[in-house]
This record gives C-alpha cells, sequence and structure tokens, in this order.
C-alpha cells in the first residue's frame, strides 16, 4: 500500500499482474484445501497444467468465480491499483491448451473453447467496471480467440487491451536477421496493419524473451555493438510509432546483456558506459516525443489514424506513413530505414506543401548515432510522389528512424523554396 501510495504521489500509475488462471500445489496454498478439490477440478484432464506444474480453478462452481471476483476487486479497493494485467488468458480459454489427444475433455458442444473460464472473465469485467470505470484490465492472450477487447455487452470479453503477441514476435524475427536478408521478410513489418485494429492492441516486449537461453535484447540483434544499438533504437522507435500501446520490460531500456534473472539485480552498473547512458537517453526521448505528439496515441485503435505512404520498398528494407488526428488536421510523417546503409535523396510523398520540421532522428549523436540528418528538416516540393501531389527528399540514416511533422508557421512560398533547397546533408536534424 506504502509502494503504491508513493507512485501515485510521483504520477505513476501502477498495475498488478493478475493470475486467475493456475495456482501452485503447495500444501500451504489452495490445493485440496479441505481435502478435496475445491477449488479445482476432480479430473486432472480438466484440472492440471502438466507443462506448468499447477492446477486449474473450477469456473463452473459460483464459489469459486466470487471467490476469483472478490479477489480483483480486493486490490483496486484496499490497494488503490490502476489495473490488472491478466496472465496466461489463453490457458483459460482453451481446454486442450498444451494437452494431446486424449488429455482434454470436450465441452458441451463438443468444442475445445472452455465456455465457463469465458463467463467468468466476463463477470470480473462486468463487476470491476461498474465499481471502478476508469481501471485498465490487460489480456496476455496469444491466439486469435475473438473480441478479446470488446465490452462485454456485445459477447466480448471485456479487456481494455489485449496483448499483440504476433507483432512481436515478427519484430524480434524480423531484427535477429543480417540486414541483408531483411529486404525477403518485408512483410514481418507491415503484416501487423493488416489486424492491428481488430482489438485494441497493445505491442508488448516482455519478460518471456529475454529469459530461458532467449537472451536479452542485445544479443538478440546482429552487427557490432554500434549496430546493435542502433538496431534496438529502431525498433523501438518503430514500436513506439506503430498504432498500439507500448510495453518495455525492466533493462530494455538501458541494454542490459545479460537474461533477466528473478533472484539478481539488473545491471545496474552498465550505466557508467556510454554506449547504455545513450539508449536511456533515447527512450526518454522517445518517451517526450510520444507524450508531445497525440497523433501517435489518440486513434491507436482506428484505421483512421494510420496510413502508409510506402511500405512496399523492401528492397532498400524502408518504410513510411503517416500517423493521424481525430480530426485529419494534425499529423506526423515517419520514415524507418532497417539496414546500415545510409540513403541520400529518399523521396518520400506527403499530403500537404510546407516545411517538415524533423522533430525526433533516432540516429542523433546524443543517443550514441552517427548524427546523420536533414539539418532541421526539408522543404516539400511539388512533385507527385507516393500517390501525392507533394514529396520531400531526405537523407535516411543508417538504421534510423525519422518523425517529421509539418511546421505551419513557415510561409505559404515553402514549396518554391523547397524546389531551390540544396540536397540532403549530414547533421543532427534537432539541434
Amino acid at each position: 500500500m506504502y509502494f503504491i501510495d508513493r507512485c501515485h504521489q510521483e504520477n505513476i500509475g501502477v498495475i498488478v499482474d493478475w493470475v486467475p488462471g493456475h495456482f501452485p500445489k503447495d500444501g500451504h496454498g489452495l490445493a485440496a484445501f479441505d481435502g478435496t478439490c475445491l477449488y479445482e477440478h476432480e479430473d486432472p484432464r480438466k484440472g492440471e497444467h502438466k507443462e506448468w506444474g499447477t492446477l486449474v480453478f473450477n469456473y463452473g462452481r459460483n464459489e469459486v468465480r466470487n471467490f476469483l471476483v472478490s479477489n480483483a476487486l480486493f486490490w483496486f479497493e484496499k490497494y488503490h491499483i490502476d489495473g490488472i494485467r491478466v496472465d496466461a488468458v489463453a490457458s483459460m480459454l482453451y481446454l486442450d491448451y498444451c494437452r494431446e489427444n486424449g488429455e482434454w475433455v470436450a465441452n458441451e458442444y463438443g468444442g475445445r473453447e472452455n465456455i465457463e473460464a469465458a463467463d467468468f472473465l466476463r463477470q470480473v469485467k462486468h463487476l470491476l467496471f461498474s465499481y471502478y470505470p476508469g481501471a485498465l484490465s490487460i489480456a496476455e492472450e496469444s491466439t486469435s480467440w475473438p473480441m478479446v477487447s470488446w465490452p462485454t455487452y456485445v459477447g466480448g470479453l471485456g479487456f481494455n487491451l489485449k496483448w499483440n503477441m504476433g507483432w512481436m514476435h515478427d519484430m524480434l524475427d524480423y531484427f535477429s536477421m543480417d540486414a541483408w536478408f531483411r529486404q525477403f521478410h518485408q512483410n514481418n513489418l507491415t503484416f501487423s496493419i493488416m489486424y492491428a485494429f481488430s482489438e485494441n492492441f497493445m505491442l508488448a516486449l516482455s519478460h518471456d524473451e529475454v529469459v530461458h537461453g532467449k537472451s536479452n535484447m542485445l544479443g538478440k540483434v546482429p552487427g557490432d555493438e554500434w549496430q546493435k544499438f542502433a538496431n534496438l533504437r529502431c525498433l523501438y522507435a518503430y514500436m513506439f510509432t506503430h498504432p498500439g500501446k507500448k510495453t518495455l520490460f525492466m533493462s530494455m531500456e538501458f541494454g542490459q546483456w545479460d537474461e533477466w534473472n528473478v533472484w539478481t539485480d539488473l545491471s545496474w552498473d552498465l550505466l557508467q558506459y556510454d554506449s547504455h547512458i545513450n539508449l536511456k537517453t533515447f527512450i526518454t526521448g522517445l518517451n517526450e516525443l510520444y507524450r508531445s505528439e497525440p497523433c501517435l496515441y489518440r486513434q491507436d485503435f482506428s484505421h483512421d489514424g494510420f496510413e502508409w505512404i510506402d511500405c512496399s520498398d523492401s528492397q532498400h528494407s524502408v518504410v513510411s506513413f503517416i500517423r493521424w488526428d481525430e480530426n485529419y488536421e494534425d499529423f506526423v510523417v515517419i520514415v524507418c530505414n532497417f539496414t546500415p546503409q545510409p540513403h541520400g535523396h529518399y523521396r518520400v510523398g506527403v499530403p500537404q506543401a510546407g516545411f517538415y520540421a524533423e522533430t525526433f532522428n533516432s540516429d542523433s549523436q546524443k543517443y550514441g548515432g552517427s548524427n546523420m540528418g536533414n539539418l532541421g528538416g526539408k522543404y516539400s516540393d511539388e512533385w507527385w510522389f507516393h500517390n501525392r501531389p507533394y514529396s520531400i527528399d531526405l537523407c535516411l540514416p543508417p538504421l534510423g528512424v525519422l518523425v517529421l511533422k509539418l511546421d505551419k508557421s513557415k510561409t505559404e512560398n515553402s514549396s518554391k523554396i523547397g524546389r531551390a533547397a540544396i540536397a540532403p546533408t549530414l547533421g543532427n536534424g534537432e539541434d
């Protein structure tokens, strides 16, 4: 309670990892609580997760459901938490989760869906939002179960957000490749937009990806030390500009080399080295950009908030897109170069004429980059490109992400000035 209160005094919200999906077999816990299967199923085909060595709650019993609902409300009522992240939702929703044929029992309709668990989740969300309308509820759900983040009154499970596990795996697969091979896997970058607005998604780089021999983030990406940090800056910048809410796991913000270990401290000693300090500064810059640009979060769950400029330039492993606000009055242009090869005179179509200020450059020197950019921004040309009436001639830094914003204070003659402008040059676009 004291910890949460202190966090709230510093304007920090607290989300608790709530686990109603299974419980341990420890003798001092809920297993065989009164000598019988009080909380769990008697049939091990329903009541046990052999892979984890845990037991499954019997969601068909009113007493068990009420116990779990009361527990969820307790955390909000007594501890004043701001939200819950529900662990292993997929294991709750499917009767055959991690079970072979003959090791599970079908539902009353002969299917593999756990109808009782789905009803329980709806009950929790209905009561939670009745008592605490501003609460946040996030599902760690990795399957295609429909309407996880839809309201309960239309048949959804009632969560606010669902983890986008597909995006996470696509991104980690893509960034683990040598940059030359990325041209053959452009679909990893773009496929998530095909389904991005079917749910309220959260982009998660989680604890599961930095344990059990999977390596920490720096170990996942190729190249020498400079390229490793540049790759991480690329990944994080693409994540922050892509539709969906964001989650980073501890130590990712400063580039820990070792896997996460629950029994030891994080490698804070790495912050004596410039490369790790620079990465931490970069995350600070990303957060400041995100908070200052409502276009990056106001329409995360709507097609109206996202528009590709060009997603097909696989030869250069470059994508460009626009994030719009809700009134189509404000927007930012994002251009990503996912190779160590810089590109001069790279033309990108834009929707309006004017001066496009380079508000963020992941290759900035203060982030440990090569300091290649566009000297603060570029004027547009009256040059039809990417099916748009105007375009800008950019210098794309190596393994870099640019965020550009139309500066409406510039003169109406910006397009004429742009035609006379010199080609892209080196320099820190943020100075």
